[in-house]
C-alpha cells in the first residue's frame, strides 16, 4: 500500500520507492502534457476534501505551488512548443514523479492519526521542505526560454522558484507546543502522578479533536500498527508509541466514557455477529495461531524470552522451569519422565528465531537476566513506566466500571480487561491487583454471550501470570464458574477460552487435582475434545494431557470417559501427539492401563501415530504402547505384538527417531519378543534381536543381506 510505503519514507526523509512513482517513459510531448494535467489537477481537486490536522500551512504551500504546475501544464498545451526538447521532456518526467509523490504525502497526512503526525511533527515538516527543495532544483534546469509561453506563464514559474528556492523548513510552533504537552502528560504518569483531567480533555477534544470513543479506537489501531511497522531507527522508539497508545486508552475512558463506539445498534443480529466476529480475533487463544507454537513456553503459554533444554531434550522458557525445580519437582512437565539431572541447556537457535520474529512483528519481549552468564541478553525494548502507569489508571476505570454499571458498560469493561491482559505481564498483574477477578466471576453467569465470552476470555488472560492463578483459584466460586462455562457457555468460542484457562491453571501441580474433582470437568473436556472445533481440541487435550501427570487423576478421568476421548483423538491431527502423550502417562496405573487396553482402536490408533506421526508424535506414541504391555498384562502385550508393520516401525523409530524414541522402541522390541518367544518358542518375530552387555544388535532393512548394527540401548 502506498500509506505503508511513504510511511517508511516519510520516517527516514527519503524518497519513497513505489512501482508507481517510475517516470512514464512512453510518454512523451503532447501526451506526457496530458498526463500530467491529470495528475495535477486530480490533486487539486481532491485538496478541497482533504482534512489535515496538521501541517496546514505546509500543505497549503504545497497545493498552491500545484496550482501554478496546472497553469503552466494548461497553457504548453495551448502552445506551439511541440516537439518539446529532450531536456523538457526530462523535466516533466521528473515533475510527474514529484507531483505524485506529493499527493501521497498529502493523502498520508490526512489519514494518519493525529498523535502519529504530533509525534513526527518535525520530521514530516522536512519532507515538505525536501519537496520544495526538489521543485527549486527542477526548476533551475527547466528550459523554460525555449518553450511558446505567455509572458505572464514565465513570470509566475520564475516566481515559484524564487520562492521554492528561499524557502526554510517552517515547524508550526503551536503544533510543537501541542506536541510537548502531549509528552507533559507522559512524564506525569513516568513520575506517579494523573493528569489534570481538564486539562487532557483540553488538548484531545479542543486541540486534537479527538471528541468520541470511535476516535480514539482509531487512533490506537493506527499507533499499534506504527509499533509493528517499527524499524531499528529509533524515531519514535517503541516505548514512546506505547506511551501514547496508553494515554489514549486511559483519555478514552476518562474523557467519554463508556459509550459505545458502533452506535445504539450494535446489539442488534447483524452488527453483534460483525462485533462477535472482532472479538473472536482479539482473544488470547489465537494467539496460540499468531505466535509460532514452538516459541511458546509450555508452561506459562508466553513468548519464550530465554529457552533452555532440559535432559528429557523438551524446551521450556528459563524463569518458568526454574519455577517448577524450586516447587520441588524433579519430572519433565510435558512427558511427566523423570529427569536425569536438573541441568539447563540454552537453545541459542530457537532464542534466535524468536528474536528474529519479534524484531519482524514488532513484538516487545522482556529481556530477563540469564543465570547463564555465556547466554546472550535479549535486547527488545520494554514497556515504558509512563505506558505501565496509564495502563494502570485504565484497568482502576475499568474495574470500577465492571462492578458500578450498567449491564451494557459491564460488557464493554470486560472486553477492554481482555484486550489490556493480552499485551503484557505487567497488565495482567495490576488488573488483578485492582480487584477485577471477583467482578469477572459474577459476569460468567450473565446471560449475555458477549459478556459471557468477554469474561471468560479475560480471567485466561489474566491467569497466564503465575502470580494470578492463585487469586482465580482462591476466588470462592470461580472455578466452578469457569466449569460451567465450559459445560454450558452460549457460544462456542466461549466454551473453548475455559477450556485454554482450566489448561493454564493446571499448569501448577496443586491445582490439578482440584480440578479433576470439580464436578463435570472431565466429562466436558471429553466432550471437547470429541466434538469442538480444532483449536477447540487442541485447547481440551493440553488441558487433559496437564491434568493426566497428576498419579491421582487417573480413576477420575476413567470414569468421566476421557480415556476414550483421548484414544478417539488419536487419528485427529493437530491433537494425536498429546494424547498419545496424556495416555503413555495414564497406562502406568493400573486403572488406567485396563481401561486404555479395553479400547479397541488404541493399538491400531497408536500405530499408526509411529507411521505418519511428527518426531514427537511417534516417541508419545511408542512410550504409550511400552507403557502399555507393562502395564496391561500378557493379553494387552499380545495384542500390541500382533500389530501389523509394528516390527518394521520400530526399525525405523531405532535407526531414526528421537533419542527417547529410540530407547522406547528398544524396549518395546524386547518385550514384543519375549511375548512371542512364550507364546511361540519356533518362531521369530520378524527382528532378531541379539543382546550383549548394554546393547543391542539389530539388522537394518532387508536388501537382499543382512547387515548388523550395534545400537547401545540406556537404562531404562
Amino acid at each position: 500500500m502506498a500509506s505503508a510505503a511513504i510511511f517508511s519514507s516519510l520516517r527516514k526523509r527519503r524518497s519513497p520507492s513505489l512501482g508507481s512513482f517510475y517516470a512514464p517513459i512512453d510518454l512523451a510531448d503532447l501526451a506526457l502534457v496530458q498526463t500530467l494535467m491529470v495528475v495535477s489537477g486530480d490533486l487539486v481537486s481532491s485538496s478541497s476534501d482533504l482534512s489535515i490536522p496538521f501541517q496546514r500551512r505546509n500543505s497549503r504551500s504545497l497545493i498552491r505551488k500545484v496550482k501554478i504546475f496546472v497553469v503552466l501544464f494548461e497553457s504548453l498545451k495551448d502552445s506551439s512548443s511541440f516537439p518539446l526538447p529532450s531536456s523538457a521532456n526530462l523535466c516533466l518526467k521528473e515533475l510527474y514523479i514529484l507531483i505524485y509523490r506529493s499527493k501521497v504525502l498529502l493523502d498520508y497526512c490526512s489519514q494518519s492519526s493525529r498523535l502519529w503526525l504530533l509525534l513526527q511533527n518535525s520530521a514530516i515538516s522536512g519532507y515538505y521542505h525536501d519537496m520544495n527543495q526538489e521543485i527549486s532544483t527542477l526548476l533551475d534546469v527547466f528550459p523554460l526560454k525555449e518553450l511558446d509561453l505567455t509572458v505572464d506563464i514565465k513570470e509566475q514559474v520564475e516566481l515559484l522558484q524564487k520562492q521554492s528556492r528561499r524557502a526554510k523548513i517552517f515547524i508550526d510552533p503551536k503544533d510543537e507546543l501541542l506536541r510537548r504537552k502531549v509528552f507533559f502528560f507522559l512524564d506525569e504518569f513516568e513520575h506517579g502522578r494523573r493528569p489534570d483531567p481538564s486539562e487532557l480533555r483540553m488538548v484531545f477534544v479542543d486541540r486534537l479533536g479527538i471528541r468520541d470513543a470511535r476516535t480514539c479506537r482509531s487512533e490506537i489501531e493506527f499507533l499499534e500498527e506504527q509499533v509493528y511497522n517499527q524499524e531499528e531507527d529509533g524515531d519514535p522508539t517503541t516505548s514512546v508509541l506505547n506511551g501514547f497508545i496508553a494515554l489514549v486508552r486511559y483519555c478514552r475512558f476518562l474523557l467519554f466514557g463508556f459509550e459505545e463506539e458502533e452506535g445504539d445498534d450494535e446489539k442488534d443480529s447483524g452488527n453483534w455477529k460483525k462485533l462477535k466476529k472482532s472479538l473472536i480475533c482479539q482473544e488470547i487463544g489465537d494467539t496460540f495461531l499468531t505466535i509460532p507454537k514452538d516459541f511458546c513456553c509450555p508452561i506459562s503459554l508466553d513468548l519464550m524470552c530465554d529457552p533452555v533444554i532440559i535432559s528429557t531434550g523438551q524446551t521450556y522458557d528459563r524463569s518458568s522451569i526454574t519455577r517448577w525445580f524450586d516447587e520441588g519437582h524433579c519430572s519433565c512437565p510435558q512427558t511427566g519422565q523423570l529427569l536425569a539431572h536438573t541441568r539447563l541447556i540454552p537453545n541459542r537457535a530457537l532464542r534466535g528465531l524468536i528474536m528474529q520474529w519479534c524484531t519482524a512483528h514488532g513484538i516487545p519481549i522482556d529481556a530477563r537476566e540469564s543465570s547463564d552468564s555465556s547466554t546472550e541478553t535479549i535486547a527488545i525494548p520494554a514497556a515504558s513506566k509512563a505506558a505501565i502507569e496509564a495502563n494502570r489508571a485504565t484497568a482502576e476505570l475499568l474495574v470500577e466500571q465492571l462492578s458500578q454499571g450498567s449491564q451494557g458498560v459491564k460488557t464493554i469493561a470486560a472486553r477492554e480487561l481482555r484486550l489490556l491482559a493480552k499485551t503484557a505481564k505487567e497488565n495482567r498483574a495490576f488488573i488483578a491487583e485492582a480487584g477485577a477477578i471477583p467482578h469477572l466471576r459474577l459476569l460468567l453467569s450473565s446471560p449475555n454471550p458477549v459478556a459471557q465470552e468477554n469474561a471468560v476470555t479475560a480471567i485466561l488472560n489474566l491467569s497466564i501470570h503465575d502470580k494470578n492463578k492463585s487469586l482465580i483459584m482462591d476466588e470462592e466460586g470461580c472455578l466452578e464458574s469457569v466449569v460451567d462455562v465450559l459445560r454450558h457457555g452460549m457460544t462456542e468460542e466461549a466454551r473453548e477460552n475455559a477450556a485454554a484457562t482450566l489448561f493454564s491453571l493446571s499448569a501448577v501441580h496443586e491445582y490439578k487435582k482440584r480440578i479433576t474433582d470439580e464436578e463435570g470437568a472431565l466429562e466436558a473436556l471429553a466432550g471437547l475434545l470429541r466434538g469442538g472445533s480444532p483449536r477447540g481440541k487442541k485447547d481440551a487435550v493440553t488441558a487433559l494431557f496437564n491434568l493426566s501427570t497428576h498419579t491421582e487423576n487417573c480413576e477420575r478421568m476413567v470414569e468421566a470417559g476421557a480415556v476414550s476421548a483421548l484414544v478417539g483423538a488419536l487419528g485427529t491431527e493437530g491433537v494425536a501427539e498429546e494424547a498419545a502423550g496424556a495416555l503413555a502417562l495414564l497406562v502406568r496405573q493400573g486403572a488406567g492401563a485396563a481401561a486404555v487396553g479395553r479400547e479397541e482402536e488404541v493399538v491400531s490408533g497408536l500405530v499408526r501415530l509411529m507411521r505418519w506421526g511428527s518426531a514427537r508424535g511417534k516417541e508419545n506414541a511408542v512410550a504409550a504402547l511400552l507403557e502399555l504391555c507393562r502395564s496391561g498384562g500378557p493379553p494387552v502385550t499380545e495384542r500390541v505384538a500382533r500389530a501389523p508393520a509394528l516390527d518394521g516401525l520400530l526399525q525405523m523409530l531405532l535407526f531414526t527417531g528421537t533419542k527417547r524414541a529410540r530407547r522406547k522402541a528398544a524396549s518395546l522390541a524386547r518385550v514384543c519378543r519375549r511375548c512371542e518367544a512364550q507364546a511361540s518358542p519356533m518362531e521369530a518375530w520378524g527382528v532378531e534381536f541379539g543382546f550383549s552387555g548394554t546393547s543391542v544388535a539389530r539388522p537394518g532393512p532387508n536388501f537382499g543381506g543382512d547387515v548388523s548394527v550395534s545400537v547401545p540401548v540406556p537404562a531404562i
